[in-house]
Order: C-alpha cells, then sequence, then structure tokens
C-alpha cells in the first residue's frame, strides 16, 4: 500500500494545490480528510485557473478518484457550485467524486452563530471566515450535528432539524439575531441532497479496497499544521485536527498505512485572521507590501512576513515530514536582501515555538540571519542548476535550519513551474 499525505506547515495559504495538481498524476485516489470549505486550493494548469474549496486537487486527471471524507464538513451549496464549475469546465465528476454518509454538515445557523460569535467577542475575535466552520465542529462534539446520512431514513433529517432549530434560535435571538424558518431550511437541504446524492457513498470499504488492491493514495489536508487545535496558536486556530494522523480519524486510513509525509511550506510566511505571526513586517513599507496578498479563495487580506524556521522546524518534526514542497521562491526575487528568522528570544532569554502560548508569542522578539537576494526573474528555471547560487543557497540555508530535505521548489503557479530536485 502507498499512502502520502501533503499538509501545510505554516498558517494555511503555502500552495497546497499546487503541490497537489503537480503529484496527483502518479496516483489512484486524493481524498479529503479534515477542514471545510473555509481552506482553499488554487490550481493552475492547461484547463485554467481553478479555486477549490471542497473538491480533492486530483479531479483534474481523469484517471484519479476523488474521495472527501468522513472528517470534511460540507457546505452543500459550495460544493455543488464546485462540481457545476468544474463539469462546466469539461471534467468528468460522476463516478469520481465520493462523499462520505458520514460528512457533517454545515447550517445556516452555523454561519449566522459564527458571525455573532465574532461580533459578540469584540476586540478579543479569533478572526474566524464566518463560514460556520467552528460551530459546526462544536456541535460535531455536542452530538448535534446534521450529517447526510441522516436523509438515508424518512422523518430523521426533519426531526434532528426541529431540535436544532429549537435550541439555535434561542441562542441566536439572545446575540441578536433573526429565528430561522424551519421550512426554507428543510426544503433547501432537501434540494441540496437530491443534488448530490449521486456522489454520496459510504467511503470506508472504497479506502480498504484500495489500500488491499495496492492502489496508490494522496491525502491533502486543509489549513497548516499551525492551526491546529491542540498544536496551533490556540484559540487562534481552525476547528479540525490538521495534523497528519488526522487522516486517521477523517478518512478511515490506519495510521501504519502511511507511507510519506510531504510538508509543503512557502519560501516566506504569510497569515489570514487574528493570532501571532512572529515575522510580520507590520510597517508600510513596500517589502511588507510585497509579502503581503489577498488570499485567493477567501478574500481576505494577508498578513506577511519573513521565513520562520523555527515554526517550520516545529511542524514538520510533530508530524513527521519526510519531505519539504517549497513554494513561491520566485517571490523573492524583488529584494536584495532576505531574512530568515533562525530562533525566538523571550524576555531576553533564547525559547522555541513549544515553550510558549499564543499570547506569549507576539511578544517574542525574533532572530534573523540577513542574506543577498539574487534579483534575478526565475520563473522559467525547471532545473535546480538554472536557479542563482544565491537562490540555491537560500535553498539549502532553510533545509539545513529545518533539518528536512527540500524536495520540490515551485517558482510559478502553473504546474509545470516546479523544479525537482
Amino acid at each position: 500500500m502507498s499512502v502520502t499525505v501533503i499538509l501545510g506547515t505554516q498558517w494555511g495559504d503555502e500552495g497546497k494545490g499546487k503541490a497537489v495538481d503537480y503529484l496527483a498524476g502518479n496516483f489512484d485516489y486524493t481524498a479529503r480528510f479534515n477542514g471545510g470549505n473555509n481552506a482553499g486550493h488554487t490550481v493552475v494548469n492547461e484547463l485554467g485557473t481553478f479555486k477549490i474549496h471542497l473538491v480533492p486537487s486530483g479531479i483534474f486527471y481523469p484517471r484519479v478518484r476523488c474521495l472527501i471524507g468522513n472528517g470534511v464538513v460540507i457546505d452543500p451549496a459550495v460544493l455543488i457550485e464546485e462540481i457545476e464549475s468544474l463539469c462546466n469546465a469539461g471534467i468528468k465528476t460522476e463516478k469520481r467524486i465520493f462523499i462520505s454518509a458520514r460528512a457533517h454538515l454545515i447550517m445556516p445557523y452555523h454561519k449566522i452563530l459564527d458571525g455573532l460569535y465574532e461580533q459578540a467577542k469584540g476586540a478579543g475575535a479569533t478572526g474566524t471566515t464566518r463560514r460556520g466552520i467552528g460551530p459546526v465542529f462544536a456541535d460535531k462534539m455536542g452530538y448535534n450535528g446534521l450529517r447526510w446520512s441522516d436523509f438515508a431514513e424518512e422523518g430523521l433529517f426533519a426531526n434532528k432539524l426541529r431540535t436544532q432549530l429549537d435550541l439555535k434560535n434561542k441562542i441566536i435571538a439572545a446575540l441578536g439575531g433573526d429565528a430561522l424558518d424551519f421550512e426554507k431550511i428543510y426544503s433547501e437541504y432537501c434540494g441540496y441532497y437530491a443534488t448530490l446524492k449521486p456522489y454520496i457513498v459510504e467511503t470506508y470499504p472504497i479506502v480498504q479496497k484500495g489500500l488491499h488492491a495496492k492502489k496508490k493514495f494522496l491525502l491533502e489536508q486543509a489549513q497548516g499544521a499551525m492551526l491546529d487545535p491542540d498544536w496551533g496558536t490556540y484559540p487562534f486556530v481552525t476547528g479540525s485536527t490538521t495534523l497528519a494522523s488526522a487522516a486517521t480519524a477523517g478518512l478511515g486510513v490506519p495510521p501504519r498505512a502511511i507511507t510519506q509525509i510531504i510538508g509543503v511550506t512557502k519560501a516566506y510566511i504569510t497569515r489570514v485572521g487574528g493570532g501571532a505571526l512572529p515575522t510580520e513586517i507590520k510597517d508600510e513599507s513596500p517589502t511588507a507590501k510585497a509579502l503581503q496578498e489577498v488570499a485567493a479563495t477567501t478574500g481576505r487580506i494577508r498578513r506577511g512576513g519573513w521565513f520562520d524556521a523555527e515554526v517550520v522546524h516545529f511542524s514538520t518534526h510533530l508530524n513527521g515530514v519526510d519531505a519539504l514542497f517549497l513554494t513561491k521562491l520566485d517571490v523573492l526575487s524583488q529584494f536584495d536582501e532576505i531574512k530568515i528568522c533562525t530562533g525566538y528570544k523571550f524576555n531576553g532569554k533564547p525559547v522555541h515555538y513549544y515553550d510558549l502560548n499564543a499570547y506569549q508569542l507576539e511578544q517574542i522578539e525574533p532572530v534573523f540571519r540577513t542574506v543577498r537576494g539574487w534579483r534575478e526573474d526565475i520563473t522559467q528555471a525547471r532545473k535546480y542548476s538554472d536557479l542563482p547560487p544565491r537562490a540555491q543557497r537560500y535553498i539549502e540555508t532553510i533545509e539545513k535550519l529545518v533539518d528536512v530535505p527540500i524536495k520540490w521548489v515551485s517558482v510559478g503557479p502553473e504546474r509545470e513551474a516546479t523544479i525537482k530536485r
């Protein structure tokens, strides 16, 4: 059996979609096992540019089958829109996308509560996407969730929805919102189910049969390892586990079946929402603006900073990463000097990421190493030797600090703009 997990080693937005799209052609299955449509992968290939939130990025290879595991929470409207856009681009989805019947549904009240909670927190808001992710995972753990399987038994979904609306409308009203109507939501979600029913199955036997037949699986993590609710900067994290080990609960893959873990890391670092970003450039300088971007799939402004080796070392070793896929190296071509964070100081003393909580992390002093930039266009490089010597030294410096080999280097958004070392 062969199971490869691809995960982000920072706070998301590392370029996992590019990495998955580049590698997926060598696999039989690609799968999502955590998160929801708060995460997004941007894929640029011969068919165009696609921004997808729920469908695995392997969908662009005709022979690859795509699984959406039980660990994923689903906004049906978003998923239907994605499938329709893929079909419009000429991509076959029938008998290629399989949605776990155990996956939980994002309901309208989840999105409303997400916004109301953020509003009520005021200055203490965590900076969520307001797409209902936290509330739906809270309901899942609190025995209040609704799943696709609830439609299989007549009357079950309706009864559970009534119960939840009785509960949720009280909370919504207490927070100043308007009550939701049962009939409207019930009709809407029955329509969603009718549209997606051909894709909804029990995915466990598909996974198990594939593993026993020695098929190759590529598993896509959503978000980044540093947004994990246990090991990330809590409470500025996401609602689901983002570690490689989440594939067991979120898809049904035994831990011993995982044969390779690939970490995707950006050549600098960005973050959206609240929470610490130790190497963030907070001024209005051209450098700061160059490292800030609009998050392609969520529309939120990214905060930008220099590469943080302390964070990436922690996340790669926590997850047992075997090799790194370095992205967006071409963005750094515009700088005369580039900084790399090699460690932290807190109250004047050296510390590690794991020594601090999320609030202390905002007070640390990053220790930087400055290296000379290469000031050359590298977007046409296809071999490692094509890169300027200073770009090679930058890659090798990161590799040494993180103590994980960099096997792939992305020098542009296109699939072919990738160097394999």
